[in-house]
């Protein structure tokens, strides 16, 4: 068995063609043509254990290889790894690999699933004292009649520190855009087996009791960035209303993630990047606006904002592609991927930690919304922000919380806080409707689709007193 530590980075085809002619790369370079199958059960327990089982041909040589739970944080994937020779494409499934132990009697059902067909480049190159195998893999993963172009670049680490494939990776981008892949290959073959997505919602964050605030932070703002990526990666390919919501909400999540572990992390580290998560926040911020507004008006105002609507998705797309978010792309993966820079309290376990900040957060809100009616709009929206971090903060211990007693807690007070952010926003549409009118010059008179302040302020008020009361599912 081996640990593989490897940066997938996503790059257009056209970008690996110019790539693999880059004059930092040495002449000498391999070329071979790789074919795989990839195997599960019919109900994908492999998948479901975070297991992948595949036979690799090139040339007349078959290989085996297992990857098992590993961590995968902004492209940096960090894996078991067993491999060993075969004489067909029927797997051996023995006591060597760990597939056997997680079927149990269902390894019997083993298939295969979905294949790819690569041509893979590879060189040797060096960054300092460290050494990296770097490839550009080209071709298609296919699942039954449906197929994926697959376009990336991996830079193992042979030998030194992680670091050095970030170094690589920099100036790589300076040469072609290139952005943190999240996806593994069998990950691709397996989304080609389900319906195709317009959009792709946080993933479960996968913690236990026994981490430490460290760990737990890593897996958080890893599953914050995946989910980012994801939806940017759709955005980049064409513009769809909910992948641009479910990218805006991934960086809400990841702020708001910095927001809850900062008493871990470096106060010059939160500063940064919470001031450049904040910019791409507002530049999705006018998208998502437009959209909304879009959605709740009629047919001829709509075609009153649609010159507007177009433009501003066109400066998403633009944005998206600009040297500015690519890099912090990648910086957010390297800082994530050398740890965080977390202190010494880091160390501790995460289960006190997760505990004490719900509970704060907590009384923000109860008590931040009493007598909710008569609050002035900026305190209603202070509480409305109290309330999505949260929301966010509960989705992310939800792990921490596993017996019965606790999730069925748990889903009750996140129905009610959801419910609570429902109303609040309803209250947000209303007071900031009039400043999208001035901006796109449409008459007040319009008829937006949002009951009036009083009938709002009373269900948000009511919204409030059953989440005040809802059980607290970390006690």
């Amino acid at each position: 068995m081996g640990r593989e530590i490897e940066l997938k980075l996503d790059l257009s085809d056209d970008g690996a063609s110019r790539l693999s002619q880059w004059d930092m790369l040495p002449e000498r370079e391999d070329v071979a043509r790789l074919r795989a199958i990839y195997f599960d059960t019919p109900d994908t327990q492999l998948a479901n254990k975070r297991i992948s089982l595949r036979i690799r041909q090139s040339g007349r040589r078959r290989v085996q290889t297992v990857k098992g739970d590993g961590s995968a944080a902004g492209g940096l994937f960090t894996r078991q790894e067993w491999e060993r020779p075969v004489r067909s494409n029927r797997p051996v499934l023995d006591a060597q690999t760990p597939v056997r132990d997680a079927l149990g009697e269902a390894v019997d059902q083993i298939e295969p699933m979905f294949e790819t067909d690569i041509e893979r480049m590879r060189w040797q190159i060096e960054e300092g004292d460290a050494k990296v195998e770097m490839v550009i893999d080209r071709g298609v993963v296919r699942a039954g009649a449906r197929e994926a172009a697959l376009c990336e670049v991996e830079l193992e680490l042979v030998a030194g520190a992680p670091a050095a494939l970030f170094a690589i990776a920099r100036r790589i981008d300076a040469e072609v855009s290139v952005r943190p892949a999240v996806l593994s290959k069998a990950e691709r073959g397996y989304l080609l087996r389900g319906p195709i997505r317009e959009s792709v919602k946080a993933e479960p964050v996968l913690l236990d009791a026994d981490m430490t605030i460290r760990d737990a932070f890593l897996a958080i703002a890893g599953a914050c960035l995946r989910h980012y990526r994801r939806n940017e990666s759709l955005l980049l390919t064409a513009y769809r209303e909910r992948a641009l919501h479910q990218a805006r909400v991934a960086v809400r999540r990841l702020r708001s993630a910095l927001t809850l572990f900062k008493t871990v992390l470096l106060e010059a580290d939160v500063a940064r990047f919470q001031q450049e998560l904040r910019w791409l926040a507002a530049l999705l911020g006018e998208a998502r606006d437009l959209d909304v507004l879009h959605g709740r008006l009629d047919p001829v105002a709509q075609a009153a904002i649609a010159e507007a609507r177009a433009e501003s998705h066109a400066r998403v797309r633009e944005w998206l592609e600009s040297a500015r978010v690519r890099g912090l792309l990648l910086d957010i993966a390297e800082w994530l991927a050398l740890g965080a820079g977390c202190s010494g309290a880091s160390d501790a376990s995460v289960a006190d930690f997760a505990a004490s900040r719900l509970k704060k957060l907590h009384k923000r809100v109860a008590k931040g919304g009493d007598d909710l009616t008569r609050l002035p709009s900026d305190l209603q929206h202070k509480v409305r922000k109290d309330a999505k971090k949260l929301r966010y903060g509960s989705e992310f211990f939800a792990g921490l919380y596993r017996d019965k007693p606790s999730q069925k807690a748990h889903g009750a007070y996140v129905k009610a806080l959801a419910k609570l952010q429902d109303r609040l926003g309803d209250l947000n549409d209303l007071a900031t409707a009039p400043a999208l009118f001035a901006r796109y010059h449409l008459p007040d008179n319009i008829g937006l689709d949002i009951k009036s302040e009083k009938q709002l302020l009373r269900k948000a008020g009511k919204a409030h007193d059953r989440f005040a009361q809802a059980p607290r599912f970390w006690r």
